[in-house]
């Protein structure tokens, strides 16, 4: 008697066990997501301002800005290198130097994008590395991109000159509940 009282108990035992480590990642294959680079053109003094002075550190250079310093930003984002390509977002934020070589900074931004058939906004958030790729996780939404996470990487293209680009890469995904977002 007593062993049929287990048998319920032993029935629902693989239903309370935790779910295996494997299939949690299974699930990624099954959102809606959108892989696209666009270009950040950033014109010192025209698109990006040093607003406050930083303090210790590295002088203003090229690539670096002393720790402390917060520089905005309201860049175009094209779809080539090519400043003169097609703009398909604006990227509006700041940055702050934290690192005292002045190399790293802690950055945010919401980008605005108008692309393949999508319009709306993400916000990013994250460290920056002026001469290496960095990733900052997608924080936001709105739009067609409202419930979207993923990351975005920002990487140098030309650092020379008075315009700056740098590749943004962007890697969102959709969850199954969110009306928006690419066609499945």
């Amino acid at each position: 008697m007593s062993k049929l009282l287990h048998l319920p108990f032993l029935l629902l035992l693989p239903l309370l066990s935790p779910p295996r480590a494997g299939a949690a990642s299974s699930h990624h294959h099954h959102l809606r997501s959108l892989h696209f680079s666009l270009f950040q053109q950033e014109t010192i003094n025209k698109t990006g301002y040093i607003v406050v002075d930083g303090v210790a550190g590295a002088g203003v250079g090229q690539t670096t800005t002393p720790f402390g310093t917060i520089f905005v930003f309201n860049d175009g984002m094209t779809v080539s290198p090519n400043a003169s390509s097609r703009v398909a977002g604006i990227a509006e934020g700041a940055s702050i130097t934290s690192s005292l070589d002045g190399l790293r900074s802690v950055s945010f931004a919401k980008i605005t994008l108008r692309i393949r058939g999508l319009q709306g906004s993400i916000s990013i958030v994250g460290g920056t590395h002026n001469i290496k790729p960095a990733d900052h996780p997608v924080v936001g939404g709105t739009g067609d991109f409202m419930f979207v996470g993923g990351y975005v990487r920002s990487s140098p293209v030309d650092l020379e000159g008075v315009t700056v680009v740098y590749k943004i890469e962007f890697h969102l995904y959709w969850p199954a509940y969110a009306a928006n977002g690419p066609s499945k």
